[in-house]
């Protein structure tokens, strides 16, 4: 998410797109339910059929996923936005959860937020009890903690990848143009996709290094770091059929990308944006394009999003659907692995934060207006 500044030219570009192309359109899913600010909805791998929604000043809210649920009905999971959180501007806040793959066993919470004094990301685990869905505020145990120079660009999002690994996702620091120049440095985890194993801990670090992490021989480079050169990732997300890892990085003043990363993988930031170069950067034979690049007259800060296997929209059954925070359009996008075969728009919900999809792969979208949408075939 950018400034709310860039806000200020919503209503320009909405008006040029269609509402409502290839015969979609969204409803206010759950009617009865006002968030503030939400940014991620998640459901637990325990067999339950509850939804998860974390609002970014620091609340983790959950409830059963049923149609009519009422305001009664959300349980305060946990609530760490009096002091704990740093939640100033648009980009800092309690900003990514991810449940252990033996989350159903062990009952193990992990969160990403941003933290002062100093200013910095924080990853870390929780204990949930069993029965009252309640994470025990006194349960926290750090996993991991970056220093950041400026308030933005906080990156965020956090998930368990097919291989058990923890994904967690940093930005470049902030400011605009990435003044450190840490795209392009391997000495630092900002701008990057950083692995890590929280099984098994090693060095007295509460987490280890896996063995294949594509820097681990590398002398100097930090071998937490799975890919770097990404400006702030906003979203990233698994295909739960392939294991495909997706991924949306927000652009600087032109362009907005789609990539699909790869371990050891080098997106360009800040010698390139998109497919193009930045301040007259250029391109070194291990810069691996985005498959999809935005314009300003169709995006200003992307939301990636998830690989579709629902069934309630067969659809667009294998497709990654993916929007926009500021235009608001949701495209539907497939790509063979050699080239994008099929790039649509398909909606338009205002406010995109975040999707998220339920524990039968239905598809959710998260509105900064405080409401959850679900896409619905018109």
């Amino acid at each position: 998410m950018k400034s709310l500044l860039i806000f200020m030219v919503f209503a320009v570009l909405c008006a040029s797109s269609p509402a409502f192309a290839q015969g979609y359109g969204f409803e206010h899913t759950f009617k009865h339910l006002q968030f503030e600010r939400p940014v991620l909805l998640t459901a637990p791998p325990d067999g339950t059929d509850r939804l998860f929604v974390i609002e970014q000043a620091g609340r983790v809210l959950w409830f059963d996923n049923r149609l009519n649920v009422a305001g009664s009905d959300v349980h305060v999971a946990l609530d760490i936005s009096g002091g704990k959180v740093r939640r100033k501007g648009n980009e800092e806040g309690l900003l990514g959860l991810a449940f252990h793959p033996d989350f159903a066993d062990n009952r193990y919470v992990y969160l990403h937020y941003s933290a002062s004094k100093p200013r910095r990301n924080v990853v870390s685990r929780w204990t949930m009890e069993n029965d009252t869905g309640v994470i025990l505020p006194k349960s926290e145990h750090v996993i991991l903690e970056v220093e950041q120079p400026f308030g933005n660009h906080n990156g965020g999002d956090i998930h368990f990848g097919p291989d058990r690994f923890l994904y967690i996702t940093l930005g470049d620091g902030g400011a605009g143009g990435d003044p450190h120049g840490n795209g392009q440095n391997l000495t630092t985890l900002l701008a990057s996709i950083l692995r890590i194993d929280v099984d098994h801990p090693q060095d007295g670090k509460p987490y280890g290094i896996p063995q294949d992490n594509p820097f681990i021989n590398t002398p100097n480079a930090r071998s937490e770091i799975y890919a770097y050169g990404l400006r702030n990732v906003w979203r990233f997300s698994f295909d739960s059929k392939t294991g495909t890892l997706w991924a949306g990085d927000v652009g600087q003043n032109a362009k907005e990308e789609i990539d699909i990363i790869a371990a050891g993988g080098n997106y360009g930031w800040n010698p390139r944006e998109g497919f193009s170069p930045y301040n007259g950067g250029t391109k070194t034979p291990d810069m691996i394009d985005p498959i999809v690049e935005h314009g300003r007259n169709e995006a200003a800060s992307i939301t990636g999003g998830y690989v579709y296997h629902g069934n309630a929209l067969p659809q667009l059954q294998g497709a990654y659907i993916y929007g926009d925070y500021v235009t608001g359009i949701i495209w539907r996008l497939r790509y063979d692995g050699q080239q994008v075969t099929e790039h649509e728009q398909i909606g338009n919900v205002p406010e995109i934060a975040s999707f998220g999809v339920d524990a039968k792969g239905e598809l959710y979208i998260c509105s900064l207006r405080g409401r959850i949408y679900k896409l619905t075939p018109k």
